[in-house]
């Protein structure tokens, strides 16, 4: 089972029913228990950092995450959930993020003839030139694949070697990270029509191994 973390973010559902369709038992919740029993967690959601934060704190789910990615199970964090993994944003200054990664979110900047929010259809690319999407999430896709982005503000993160794929709006943004057992990305693969439910197999696919890897190490008493 999956839990998507509800923090009361917007898009919650679109990523349950993508997960429903490809087979995997999903649960939106906010229960400590039920998200630490999970075989994958994940952090989606829709909004202003500082309102998220806030909300993350009330329902005492900063402590929660936290511990479940202290765990070692599979973690993703999708668009606003990506940005709460880090330190701070433009958009809420003042605001502590989760500090489970370092690096910073920024607003994109204005440039003519590109809109903000970003929003629509992106091509993603290794953000080493002459190389290939590397990630676990990137298993099996095509090179410089499309992906679906609705945002303003963008992570720069302060550790490189973690960022599996960028995109290009006026600024190079890093679009997706792998750090042990966290993974984030700015776009929607719930909205990124066939690549995106394959980012989303290949991360349920993560969890089941991680399981299985987990049932070897600490084998049931008999």
């Amino acid at each position: 089972m999956i839990a998507i973390i509800d923090y009361d973010a917007g898009n919650i559902k679109s990523v349950e029913k993508a997960l429903q369709f490809l087979g995997k038992e999903a649960v939106i919740t906010r229960d400590r228990d039920t998200i630490l029993k999970a075989d994958g967690a994940i952090l989606p959601g829709v909004g202003a950092f500082g309102d998220a934060m806030e909300k993350l704190h009330s329902y005492g789910l900063s402590d929660t995450i936290h511990e479940y990615v202290a765990g070692g199970k599979p973690f993703l964090g999708i668009c606003l959930g990506l940005q709460l993994l880090f330190e701070s944003s433009e958009e809420s200054p003042g605001v502590e993020g989760l500090h489970i990664l370092e690096g910073k979110i920024l607003r994109i900047p204005e440039a003519e003839g590109l809109k903000i929010p970003h929003i629509g259809w992106n091509n993603l690319r290794c953000p080493q030139e002459g190389k290939g999407l590397s990630g676990r999430l990137f298993l099996g896709l095509e090179e410089n694949p499309y992906v679906y982005f609705v945002h303003s503000y963008y992570l720069q993160a302060a550790d490189e070697s973690i960022v599996t794929a960028a995109a290009d709006y006026g600024v190079e943004i890093h679009a997706a990270v792998e750090k042990g057992n966290i993974f984030a990305c700015q776009f929607h693969p719930e909205k990124s029509s066939k690549t995106g439910l394959k980012i989303l197999q290949n991360f349920i696919q993560i969890t089941e191994e991680t399981v299985c890897t987990q049932k070897e190490s600490f084998p049931a008493w008999t």
